[in-house]
């Protein structure tokens, strides 16, 4: 099983020890597509996954989740977030094991989510109603006058909209200090994407690259070569993700290093438990 480069009480100690450092920008993996921003105190965790709870869910039937990796952190060892992401529903983006003891740790938590999800989310967490902070297509959150998360529809594989024309789902672009930041959710590239994106001025780009794979019997999203072709296009460093947690769902790194290399992109492939600096 891989192994974290940093996990539990050292990377616990290693994201305090640079909460406060006003000069720069931090990024760290925590596996599948989640990951933790942090900026001069503000911390930001973005679709986690910290559980076993998709292994046991499908450990006896003909769609098994058998991990590759172990948990980077237990959930309720993060009591210093300031706005958790969930950019769709599926297990990965949406966990109760997860949340529910990250909510509990930081009352004053922000909690962003697709607005067409809302009931659904409501259900599974067991939150009030009106908690949850609900976005859709060019729609903004302002956490404070210096970090808002803005919403572009993901393709997962279809840009599905609930009645109401609500998008189902997300990504999100981060903009924080002087920093933007897009995470994709799980998503295809589709036409004009990059062009919203782009229009952020994204510094760094964080695209999954497990692909699109009917056998699967899943959704898929970009593959290694689409993810450093979208980013040769948008412009900014790509960090690739969703791959190395579930054995039937996954993709070499390498791949994308090669795809990565020959577009001539900005690129950084992180370890669970690894961290970018800018």
């Amino acid at each position: 099983m891989i192994q974290p480069i940093k996990k539990d009480d050292e990377l616990l100690a290693e994201i305090k020890a640079t909460a406060e450092e006003v000069e720069g920008l931090r990024i760290w993996w925590l596996g599948q597509s989640g990951f933790l921003i942090q900026w001069r105190g503000v911390h930001l965790l973005l679709d986690p996954y910290l559980s076993g709870s998709l292994t046991k869910k499908y450990a006896q039937t003909d769609k098994p989740h058998v991990r590759m990796s172990e948990l980077v952190i237990s959930p309720e060892k993060l009591d210093f977030i300031d706005l958790v992401t969930s950019s769709h529903n599926h297990t990965d983006h949406l966990d109760a094991e997860t949340l529910k003891p990250i909510l509990k740790a930081n009352p004053k938590i922000r909690f962003v989510i697709p607005e067409a999800n809302r009931d659904f989310v409501v259900e599974r967490l067991g939150c009030d109603p009106n908690f949850p902070i609900g976005l859709t297509d060019r729609q903004s959150y302002f956490l404070n006058e210096a970090t808002a998360i803005n919403a572009i529809p993901s393709a997962h594989n279809e840009l599905d909209k609930n009645e109401d024309g609500f998008h189902k789902y997300l990504g999100y672009v981060i903009q924080i200090g002087p920093y933007s930041i897009y995470h994709s959710g799980d998503t295809l590239w589709y036409e004009g994407l990059e062009k919203r994106v782009a229009s952020f001025k994204p510094d760094v780009l964080l695209l999954p690259i497990n692909g699109n794979k009917p056998e699967r019997k899943v959704a898929g999203n970009m593959s290694a070569s689409e993810a450093a072709a979208f980013g040769k296009e948008v412009g900014g460093m790509v960090i690739p993700h969703h791959y190395h947690m579930f054995e039937f769902n996954t993709e070499d790194p390498e791949n994308f290093r090669k795809a990565a290399t020959k577009e001539g992109i900005s690129h950084e492939v992180l370890e669970i438990g690894g961290k970018l600096k800018i």
